[in-house]
């Protein structure tokens, strides 16, 4: 069903898709206990996580968040513990700041306005201030939308949206089950996949951003998965000539998408 919070009305009657990603009321992270956990599952709040004793055994939120995509981690007493000294119950969940939207939506929508699509893959990128620098640069730039995966990724908390300057109350994100099927999604929908690594000869110079475009970034510890590699149209580098052999994940993001605007600019 569609969230009707993110559309708009256009003159001739006809739904627009907002390009923003709506913030939420409440920013509290932590939702713990049982049966309020259960109740933020049954209400729909945008969950990030759930952490759950491992003693617990089968409850009723598994159930619930396996119906809602939403990833569970059984962990020792201790980590709930650490995480808060109220009475947990076993249950920790962490709210995500802001409302998740469709991919689809976002390129019907780019193509509907007769716009190129400019996209932001990130692939098991965790540091939450490396995330949210990431989307402040690429809000900036013009990116329509960053996808990241269902499990692995960093947690859009209080520090995300303020290392983002704000950035994430006007950048959609996307959160997909499956990166490798993202990525075949947007191919099939006219978009070129562009993979950024260290590993590869050609560089993003020698790379076409000007049409339908896709780039992956991937983590701070060992880059984008070899299965993503596989998929991508193109893969390529950021020349670089000191001794250092690679960039941070947030400075490598900011240069390759502003070598597309610089091709985009040209056109």
């Amino acid at each position: 069903m569609e969230n009707k919070d993110n559309f708009n009305s256009r003159p001739d009657g006809k739904k627009q898709f907002r390009h923003f990603t709506t913030p939420k009321a409440d920013n509290k992270d932590l939702v713990f206990g049982i049966q309020p956990v259960l109740e933020s599952l049954r209400a729909g709040k945008e969950i990030e996580k759930i952490l759950v004793q491992r003693e617990l055994g089968s409850i009723e939120i598994l159930e619930f968040a396996r119906m809602r995509g939403v990833p569970v981690q059984k962990v020792p007493s201790e980590k709930l513990d650490r995480i808060t000294r109220k009475n947990h119950q076993g249950v920790i969940a962490f709210v995500s700041a802001i409302n998740y939207v469709k991919l689809e939506n976002v390129v019907a929508d780019v193509y509907e306005q007769g716009k190129t699509p400019f996209i932001l893959i990130l692939d098991r990128v965790t540091d939450v201030r490396n995330f949210g620098a990431i989307a402040r640069t690429a809000e900036c730039a013009g990116v329509q939308a960053i996808v990241v995966p269902t499990r692995g990724a960093a947690q859009i908390n209080a520090d995300a949206m303020k290392t983002s300057s704000g950035a994430l109350n006007f950048l959609p994100v996307c959160r997909e089950n499956s990166l490798s099927e993202t990525v075949k999604y947007l191919q099939d929908s006219g978009i070129q996949v562009v993979a950024c690594s260290e590993k590869v000869e050609k560089t993003i110079y020698d790379v076409d951003f000007t049409i339908p475009t896709a780039i992956i970034m991937g983590s701070e510890e060992d880059g984008i998965s070899d299965d993503l590699m596989r998929r991508a149209d193109q893969l390529a580098n950021i020349p670089m000539a000191g001794r250092v052999g690679s960039l941070n994940v947030s400075v490598a993001n900011g240069v390759i998408l502003y070598e597309a605007i610089r091709q985009r600019s040209l056109v």
